[in-house]
């Protein structure tokens, strides 16, 4: 695979209006040389996170129709899920695959940005490898308080201006995150039990910023659905962290609460490499969700 490729991961804050998911998938599948790689939402999470790849044009106005559906269709003022957000389309990553760099892939974001905050009028907030400021590269700090708390902190407090925009959120599609970064992986671990603070206390013990596993986020979550506590991962470099690691961590801070892991599960794709180094432990992960395999596969 020679020719230049990237991979957009965006993710939108709506996981339970089916109709709302598809016209966002139909406005990414209008732009020719764009394939859907995968799709997930969650009732609980209320959101759903998309794969599309292509050349890198095609794949930034097939981005920039999927926001611009989601601000006409979601509104964040009436949206409750328990994953972070602040915006209608919250976080949209361009991803590397063959051809490009990180570096050509944050221009692509800053120009992304700098077009939703001039034609939707949503304000935009560059992170990870577009950042220009150095406390932005870390998507945690951008989405601290949520939209509630941001909506108002950044009507007086300079530190919160977005990148892109005015000190206001628009009033229904919040803020739009847009950046580039390397491949990361979402991994969901659920564990055998309805208390939180379970899955909360695991979070904090296996995360990076708590002094646990390197390139590691999670979070501790309660799905009202399953009746079920969830540690989400996200693992930002599966070269430093093999994903079984994870998965080991987990295991063993749940069995010392007295619990166990029920069940695992993957968010978008993952790549090849990071399959064949993860470490030997059950991840009950299809072949489809190879990166690799679904590229193959469509990008022919």
């Amino acid at each position: 695979m020679d020719q230049p490729i990237i991979e957009c991961v965006p993710n939108f804050s709506e996981g339970r209006d089916a109709t709302v998911v598809t016209r966002i998938a139909d406005a990414i599948a209008s732009v020719e040389g764009v394939a859907i790689l995968n799709q997930t939402s969650d009732r609980d999470h209320n959101r759903s996170v998309f794969t599309f790849a292509g050349a890198p044009e095609p794949v930034a106005e097939a981005a920039f129709r999927a926001i611009e559906c989601a601000v006409s269709l979601i509104d964040l003022s009436r949206h409750a899920g328990v994953h972070p957000r602040v915006g209608a389309a919250d976080v949209v990553p361009l991803v590397p695959v063959s051809g490009v760099s990180l570096e050509f892939c944050a221009q692509l974001a800053a120009q992304l940005g700098e077009r939703v905050w001039r034609e939707l009028r949503v304000p935009v907030y560059l992170y990870e490898a577009a950042a220009r400021r150095q406390d932005r590269a870390n998507l945690a700090n951008i989405r601290r308080g949520r939209f509630e708390k941001l909506r108002e902190e950044v009507r007086h407090n300079p530190a919160r201006l977005p990148d892109f925009g005015e000190p206001a959120l628009h009033p229904t599609a919040g803020a739009c995150v847009i950046g580039a970064r390397p491949f990361l992986i979402a991994f969901n671990i659920n564990l055998a039990t309805a208390d939180v603070e379970i899955a909360r206390k695991i979070a904090r013990k296996i995360r990076a910023s708590s002094g646990g596993l390197p390139a590691v986020k999670a979070l501790g979550l309660y799905l009202e659905s399953r009746g079920q506590a969830q540690v989400s991962t996200n693992l930002t470099n599966f070269e430093v962290t093999p994903l079984c690691a994870i998965v080991d961590a987990v295991r063993a801070e749940a069995e010392r609460c007295g619990v166990s892991i029920q069940s695992t599960e993957l968010i978008g794709l993952i790549p090849r490499k990071a399959l064949e180094t993860a470490g030997g432990c059950d991840l009950n992960i299809a072949a489809e969700q190879v990166l690799e395999n679904r590229l193959d596969s469509l990008l022919r």
